[in-house]
């Protein structure tokens, strides 16, 4: 039988010296992750405008996420299955995460119905009826076959009234034991091994947080994750409590703060000692005309841009900076042609791998602080 704990080796290679930054690895069946990183979101097995060989030889993560519940309702996973798993559907050789569907049940089904065994939620795709338990999101995690796989956990919204927050807390704790007994029962399915990580709950309430992490912390798992934050709360709420979680999660263990952020959040998150991040900022934002860069943002719809000819980012993270100008991708937007869209995810995908790939040097180097600093600066401003 599989063991839950044993699958996945991370290794502490640079703790900077003024912050709680870390620089590591992680090594999985499917290869080596070096940390920090950012993962890209695959939703529903495609980074949204993204060709896999893009994303691979231009932004290049060594991981991407999957989500479960999109992934459960479509394809479904007999045809996941019958494929070999997600990996060889979407073909993609290098690692997968997929966070558990809990947060999708909450924010995406409507009708939703939250009981001890498990959640009854109706599909946004067809209004048909499903139910989610900590049993069937392990089966379905197993069928869908990630290298890392969450377990199943109630989001809660923000703000959360306290009782509901603790009471939800309790509910997750007793969620993860069952997902962890029964992942004990289920073999692997694809010849590698999988990996869970529990989620850290407990809303913005400092002493919710402590005791939630303190559980995390005694289930042992080879990776613990923090969820519940990035749903709207201030910067300085996310901050305060991962701060709180971060000061008691094993430190021989990644830590992975669940769908945040903004580059300036995954900086500050970094200091903290956070070491995987995941959001669908980069892409989202760039299909609505927002860039990032090392010096701020741009919304290439403004007219300002329309006849600007220079390069989209002269840094050139990805092919996209340089071979196209500003004055042309405004004009795509205009257009509201396909190009400018996936354009300029590209670009906001290879900055995003460009700017953890870069902390991770700066913690190496031992100049971290300062660096981050000056960055924090400059990318909040608007160009």
């Amino acid at each position: 039988m599989p063991t839950i704990f044993d699958s996945m080796k991370f290794d502490l290679v640079q703790k900077d010296p003024q912050t709680k930054a870390r620089a590591g690895f992680v090594t999985t069946d499917h290869g080596v992750i070096e940390t920090p990183i950012f993962m890209p979101v695959g939703t529903v097995a495609s980074v949204k405008g993204v060709h896999q060989r893009e994303l691979k030889e231009e932004v290049n993560p060594d991981i991407i996420l999957g989500n479960t519940y999109h992934l459960y309702l479509r394809p479904q996973t007999e045809i996941l299955e019958k494929a070999g798993g997600l990996h060889k559907f979407m073909n993609w050789d290098r690692n997968i995460l997929t966070d558990s569907g809990g947060y999708q049940v909450y924010s995406l089904s409507s009708n939703r119905k939250i009981k001890e065994e498990g959640v009854k939620f109706k599909s946004h795709i067809d209004g048909s009826y499903h139910f989610f338990s900590p049993e069937s999101v392990m089966e379905i995690q197993r069928s869908i076959g990630a290298d890392i796989i969450m377990a199943f956990d109630e989001c809660t919204p923000y703000p959360c009234d306290y009782r509901y927050a603790k009471r939800s807390m309790h509910m997750t704790h007793r969620w993860l034991d069952r997902c962890v007994s029964h992942l004990e029962n289920l073999p692997f399915k694809y010849g590698y091994e999988q990996t869970l990580f529990p989620i850290v709950q407990g809303s913005t309430y400092k002493d919710l947080r402590q005791q939630s992490a303190e559980y995390i912390a005694n289930v042992g798992a080879q990776g613990n994750a923090i969820g519940g934050l990035s749903v709207g709360e201030p910067a300085e709420e996310m901050y305060a409590m991962t701060e709180v979680v971060t000061a008691i999660l094993p430190e021989d263990k990644p830590r992975y703060l669940m769908g945040v952020g903004t580059p300036i959040n995954i900086l500050e998150n970094i200091a903290l000692g956070i070491d995987m991040f995941d959001c669908v900022m980069p892409t989202r934002n760039a299909r609505n005309g927002m860039l990032f860069t090392a010096h701020g943002t741009i919304n290439i719809k403004n007219k300002k841009w329309e006849a600007d000819f220079s390069p989209i980012d002269e840094m050139g993270h990805t092919f996209v900076d340089t071979e196209y100008t500003k004055a042309y991708l405004r004009h795509l937007f205009a257009a509201n042609e396909y190009l400018g869209k996936q354009i300029a995810t590209i670009h906001n995908l290879g900055f995003y791998m460009w700017l953890v790939r870069e902390a991770r040097k700066h913690i190496l180097a031992g100049d971290f602080r300062e660096w981050k600093e000056k960055m924090v600066k400059q990318m909040s401003q608007r160009l």
